[in-house]
């Protein structure tokens, strides 16, 4: 499973893009605001840090505006993604904006059905926000199980982007349920290296290894 980090935070960007863990980045006009920079500066930075795909999101709601905005979110860097909403004007932009070249994250997706139709349309990416299911006292899990059902069903090319993570279950849920990638926020990425025992073993080595009295290095 690929891991995004979903932020527009540069300096979280690079310090996990240092690991090698990272193959790609979320934004949305949301995460960019927090900011407090130019939207376009922000974008070009990430780009330049991160190889994989970056999603940028469209704030037209209407075809030709989202067609227009795509265009100019394009010409940042050649690994943008055009982040476009699971509407009928979202789904008509990703199949022209698919068959131009462009990489396309359709968002938004609450249904099997929306995921279905995203596909048909050429989806590079589907984002199936589960996090806001379970909010609403709904199985987000069983969501993405029900998109991977669909989507080998026919050998869909569309990617399941899981988003709106909130825990480090539902990253190893995504993982056990066969997802293309999780979009993950930094602190939720931070927690899935932690464990206490990890922590209790390395302290009783490292204990161990100071009574020893020795040392690796002179």
């Amino acid at each position: 499973m690929k891991f995004f980090v979903d932020t527009a935070d540069i300096d979280a960007i690079r310090d996990l893009a240092a690991t090698g863990l990272l193959d790609g980045v979320t934004t949305n006009p949301s995460l960019v605001s927090k900011t407090g920079r130019d939207f376009f500066d922000v974008l070009k930075d990430i780009c330049e840090t991160v190889d994989g795909p970056v999603s940028a999101e469209v704030t037209a709601t209407d075809y030709d505006g989202m067609i227009t905005e795509a265009e100019r979110l394009r010409k940042v860097a050649d690994n943008i993604a055009v982040k476009v909403p699971l509407t009928r004007d979202g789904l008509k932009a990703c199949k022209d904006l698919t068959e131009d070249g462009a990489t396309v994250n359709v968002t938004l997706c609450f249904s099997p059905a929306q995921a279905l139709l995203a596909a048909k349309a050429g989806a590079s990416f589907i984002s199936p926000f589960i996090g806001r299911h379970d909010d609403i006292a709904q199985d987000g899990m069983k969501l993405i199980e029900d998109i991977r059902v669909i989507y080998d069903n026919y050998d869909f090319d569309t990617e399941i982007l899981v988003a709106s993570v909130r825990h480090p279950l539902h990253v190893v849920q995504a993982a056990m349920i066969g997802a293309d990638v999780c979009t993950v926020p930094p602190a939720v990425l931070a927690k899935l290296f932690d464990h206490p025992l990890t922590d209790k073993g390395l302290a009783a080595f490292l204990a161990d290894w100071e009574k020893s009295g020795q040392k690796i290095l002179g």
